[in-house]
């Protein structure tokens, strides 16, 4: 059985759990917290050497790091991968967004403002920068979503999964969604997909 290594508030561990669970596929799940550093011990590091989640041990007991390698992987060969050469690079284009564009922005802000006391001299400095950039990567999706009603070929996928993670928790990080209304929209209809679990829903 697969053994997922993950934080339940985690946007990039629930892309993993958010693919686990379209597909039907039982996994263990060990839940690590990050706030108090259990994934910097001696005994995680010497499955993931960066020190990260979501980490996935597979079947041949090797492990597998970095959310959009994961969900590609457990995806592969199934609907939510598409198998045409163009639509496969999208997706990619997408998920690639996704880790440069939207989430060390969106992300980011959700973790300061939401998880941490206080933020860092340097952190409020950088917060301005992190929220304008943010809601320009926003305004790149409420515009591809205004034409289609999912990312890729008109049907639910990787590049949906990838972008829904931490776009539905937006708000945490102060982020304003009412504007973007192919968005909400979007994200309604990503909710309502067959075995969609919420982030903090566990195995």
């Amino acid at each position: 059985m697969l053994t997922l290594y993950d934080y339940m508030d985690s946007g990039n561990g629930y892309k993993c759990r958010l693919v686990l669970a379209h597909l039907g596929i039982p996994f263990k799940l060990v839940l690590c917290d990050i706030l108090k550093g259990e994934t910097r011990t001696p005994e995680f590091l010497a499955r993931n050497p960066n020190g990260r989640i979501p980490t996935l041990q597979i079947e041949d007991d090797t492990f597998l790091a970095e959310s959009g390698a994961i969900i590609w992987y457990l995806a592969d060969g199934t609907p939510l991968a598409p198998t045409d050469r163009k639509a496969r690079a999208e997706t990619l284009q997408w998920m690639f967004f996704e880790q440069y564009s939207h989430e060390p922005n969106i992300a980011v802000a959700r973790f300061w403002k939401h998880y941490l006391p206080k933020l860092s001299a340097l952190q409020e400095m950088d917060l301005p920068n992190r929220m304008k950039n943010g809601y320009a990567a926003l305004d790149v999706m409420e515009k591809h979503l205004a034409r289609n009603a999912f990312f890729v070929g008109g049907s639910f996928g990787l590049a949906d999964i990838a972008l829904y993670a931490y776009t539905h928790v937006a708000h945490e990080g102060e982020f304003d969604l009412a504007p973007f209304s192919s968005i909400k929209a979007w994200m309604s209809r990503v909710a309502a997909q067959p075995n969609h679990v919420t982030i903090s829903h566990k195995n």
